[in-house]
C-alpha cells in the first residue's frame, strides 16, 4: 500500500528563487501569479544568509554556520550570519503573511535537502560534511528539527493553507556518484551509499508529517525511484534534461501517483514560445509512454525549469504567467 500523502491536482507554481531584494514586491509576485499554488519566495541578491545554503542553515537547530571565504562552515554559536539569515526568512513570511490573509488552499515552502546541505557545508577542518557520516547524522537531524519548527510557524502565519514542502536537491545524483569535489579540488569525495542515501531522506520527509513532499533537482539524472522510495509525493525538474531512458521511471512514477512538477519554462531570459508550444513535449512524453491524455492535469505542474534568481525582474514576472497559460493549454488540450 502505498502510504505517502497525495498532492491534489495543481496547474502551475513557481520554483523558490526570485531576482531583486524587495520581499513585499516578490511576495506580490507569487501569490498574484498563482492563485492556486503560491510559494514562500527566495531573495539570494541580498547576499549571504539569503542565498539557498545559507538560508537552510538559518533553519538547523543547535548547528550554526557562518560565511567563510570558501563558503559556509560549520561553527559553534550563532553569529552575525545565522541572524541575518533568519532574520531575512521573517522578513519573507512576514510579507507572505500580508499576501495570503484568509488563503485556503495549497502552499509551498522551500529548503535545501540534507544531501545537498551535507555537500555544501563544510566542517572545521575545510572539507565538506559529506566526508564525515557522523556529521552527515547530526546534520539530517537538526534540519528536520528546523524544518519541524519552520512548518508550525508557517502553519501560524497562513493557518488556512495545505503546506508542501519542496526539498532543493541539486547535488543529490553527484552525492549517489561520488562526484563532489574535496577542498582540494583534486580528489572526490567516496559516493554513499544508496541506502543509507534513501533512509536519509525518508527520515527528513517525514517531518512534514500527514504533508505531501515534493524534492526539486535541475541537475541531470534525478534518481526518480530512489525518491518514491523515500515517500515524496513529487518530483521536480529540468524538463529538458530527460532522455528517452528516462520513459521507463517516468512512466513507474506517473502509475506509483507521483506528482510531476515539469520544469519547461527557461529559468534566465530567453525568448517564450507560445504557452501549447511549451507543453508540446511533455503531450509528447505522454503518447510516448502510452499514458492517458485526461490524466495529464491530473499529474503535471508546470513550473520554471530552475529558479528565476538570475532572471530580469520583467522576465520573472512573465515566466510565471508564461506557466499559468502553459498549465492552462496543457488542461484544456491535453491531446
Amino acid at each position: 500500500m502505498n502510504d505517502t500523502p497525495h498532492l491534489p491536482p495543481a496547474l502551475a507554481t513557481g520554483i523558490g528563487s526570485l531576482p531583486g531584494t524587495d520581499a513585499r514586491e516578490a511576495a506580490k509576485a507569487a501569490t498574484g501569479s498563482f492563485e492556486d499554488f503560491p510559494h514562500l519566495p527566495e531573495l539570494p541578491a541580498r547576499g549571504p544568509g539569503a542565498d539557498m545554503i545559507g538560508r537552510t542553515a538559518g533553519l538547523l537547530v543547535e548547528l550554526y554556520a557562518r560565511v567563510e571565504p570558501s563558503g559556509w562552515r560549520i561553527g559553534d554559536r550563532p553569529g552575525r550570519d545565522t541572524r541575518r539569515a533568519r532574520s531575512w526568512l521573517g522578513e519573507d513570511l512576514d510579507a507572505l503573511e500580508e499576501f495570503t490573509q484568509g488563503y485556503e488552499g495549497l502552499l509551498k515552502v522551500q529548503a535545501v535537502g540534507p544531501w545537498t546541505l551535507a555537500a555544501a557545508l563544510e566542517l572545521k577542518n575545510g572539507e565538506a560534511a559529506l566526508s564525515d557520516p557522523g556529521a552527515c547524522r547530526d546534520l539530517a537531524a537538526s534540519l528536520a528539527e528546523g524544518l519541524r519548527q519552520h512548518l508550525e510557524e508557517v502553519r501560524r502565519r497562513v493557518p488556512g493553507a495545505r503546506l508542501v514542502l519542496q526539498l532543493d536537491e541539486p547535488s543529490l545524483t553527484a552525492v549517489l556518484r561520488g562526484q563532489v569535489r574535496t577542498a582540494s579540488g583534486y580528489r572526490t569525495h567516496r559516493a554513499v551509499d544508496r541506502q543509507t542515501v534513501e533512509a536519509t531522506l525518508r527520515d527528513v520527509v517525514g517531518v512534514h508529517d500527514g504533508g505531501p513532499v515534493v524534492v526539486h533537482s535541475c541537475a541531470p539524472d534525478v534518481p526518480f525511484a530512489l525518491l518514491r522510495r523515500a515517500g515524496v509525493a513529487g518530483i521536480s525538474f529540468d524538463f529538458s534534461l530527460l532522455t528517452e531512458r528516462d520513459d521507463e521511471v517516468i512512466g513507474e512514477a506517473v502509475e506509483g501517483g507521483t506528482r510531476l512538477f515539469a520544469g519547461v519554462v527557461p529559468g534566465t531570459d530567453a525568448p517564450l514560445s507560445d504557452p501549447a508550444g511549451s507543453v508540446m513535449g511533455v503531450r509528447t512524453l505522454w503518447r510516448r509512454l502510452g499514458l492517458r491524455p485526461g490524466l495529464l492535469p491530473e499529474v503535471v505542474t508546470v513550473t520554471p525549469a530552475c529558479g528565476l534568481a538570475g532572471a530580469s525582474p520583467g522576465y520573472a514576472r512573465s515566466a510565471y504567467a508564461h506557466c499559468v497559460r502553459a498549465a492552462r493549454s496543457l488542461a484544456d488540450n491535453p491531446e
